[in-house]
């Protein structure tokens, strides 16, 4: 019986180191702002390949 005491025992302390862990957010402000960086970046590489494309697809359009 005392073994299952002890089992208890540590899986409440695991549980509210869990939960602390879980409320925790100072690096997510951080993480959100690299990430929509990252997303933001390659958006405009994208944006430029396409243009570029496009642009030269238009050039080549022979026009007599």
């Amino acid at each position: 019986m005392a073994d299952l005491e002890a089992i208890r025992a540590l899986t409440a302390m695991l549980a509210a180191h869990l939960g602390a862990l879980r409320r925790d957010e100072r690096g997510y402000s951080t993480e959100a702002v690299v990430v929509t960086a990252a997303l933001a970046t390659l958006a405009l590489v994208v944006v430029g390949i396409i243009a570029y494309k496009v642009t030269q697809q238009a050039n080549g359009i022979q026009t007599h």
